[in-house]
């Protein structure tokens, strides 16, 4: 079996690129304890199944993925303690940031996410934890969380029909178990979109005084000249200028900024990253008024199922001109130029 491979199906590892990662730190492994010990040299080694292995750096496999170790780097880094606390992750993914949190002593922690089937399998099963998909934070409001959160306790999907009229259904508050749309402790993982455009919506989230510590990916708050080869930024004066924005961004919302520090390990695909740290004020401007719409997707319009099933049924006047036209022939072929030009040499 592939090394890989082998340390995701013994339990070594959650993934299979955590595994790799493994790998580069150190693994040997060996099936008889009289023989020495052997080194995985690449990923694709093959071992035998019943190899016992020895990994000499676990630090890759604290959390479900590499954003855990980010997160714990952060928490201590700005001295924070999450024990006891309700806690909020944008941009959920696979749940490494969730996964810090809990083994940090958070209480519950809510995920949001805009795609599927991503949180892995032993924290979407963990009664701490409720997973959201298929959310777009940027315009999300307590409202919206609430009706999310209930959707995600009875396993329905937002647009399942089941839950058009949620009142019909007999679900009511009670339902919620005391739930509250407004959290002690905010963090988050976000990629292709500036953190400009979420903050707004997910700030109105945070109770007065809650704490916020989101990873901050330069590449996704410039522009595409101001970005190297490869998607990398290199330039410092880049990272000067995301730092201000980020900065005007929070005091615009009514965060106060209490440290900007740079993320222990670097993003996957080698870019600095980095994390902002902000307290919510108690008074802040601005939070009864609507949130700005984001920019509309296009996409197929959704079609009610009454209107699809009609579709298929067949209709009177179908039936009539199916009538009219019984028994007679089809249009005719249009012969082909080679076939004329044939007849006529004849």
């Amino acid at each position: 079996m592939r090394a890989d491979l082998f340390l995701v199906e013994h339990g070594h590892a959650t993934t299979r690129s955590q595994a790799q990662r493994l790998i580069a730190a150190g693994v040997h492994w060996r099936v008889d304890e009289a023989v020495a010990w052997k080194k995985i040299a690449k990923n694709g080694d093959e071992i035998p199944g019943n190899a016992e292995l020895q990994l000499l750096d676990t630090t890759e496999a604290k959390f479900i993925s590499r954003g855990g170790l980010k997160l714990e780097g952060a928490l201590a880094q700005a001295g924070l303690d999450v024990t006891g606390l309700r806690c909020l992750d944008v941009g959920q993914s696979t749940g490494g940031f969730t996964d810090c949190l809990l083994q940090r002593g958070a209480a519950q922690v809510v995920g949001i996410d805009v795609g599927h089937g991503q949180l892995h399998d032993s924290l979407r099963s963990d009664d701490r934890v409720v997973c959201i998909e298929g959310v777009n934070a940027r315009s999300l409001t307590a409202d919206d969380l609430t009706e999310h959160y209930r959707r995600a306790l009875h396993g329905s999907s937002f647009d399942d029909d089941a839950f058009a009229d949620v009142e019909e259904d007999g679900y009511s508050d009670q339902d919620l178990g005391g739930f509250s749309p407004v959290f002690d402790f905010l963090t988050g993982d976000l990629s292709f979109i500036s953190l400009t455009l979420v903050l707004p919506a997910v700030v109105r989230l945070l109770k007065a005084d809650g704490e916020l510590l989101m990873l901050v990916k330069p590449q996704f708050e410039l522009q595409p000249g101001q970005i190297g080869k490869g998607g990398i930024v290199r330039d410092a004066v880049h990272f000067e200028f995301v730092e201000q924005r980020l900065r005007d961004a929070c005091k615009s919302v009514g965060l106060d900024v209490l440290g900007w520090q740079e993320s222990a390990i670097a993003g996957g695909d080698g870019n600095r990253e980095f994390f902002v740290h902000a307290r919510k004020g108690h008074e802040v401007q601005g939070e009864d008024q609507p949130l700005a719409a984001s920019p509309q997707r296009k996409g197929a319009k959704r079609i009610p199922r009454s209107e699809m099933r009609a579709s298929r049924e067949p209709h009177e006047d179908s039936e009539a001109a199916e009538a009219a036209h019984a028994g007679q022939h089809g249009p005719a072929k249009r012969r082909s130029k080679k076939s004329d030009d044939n007849a006529t040499s004849d």
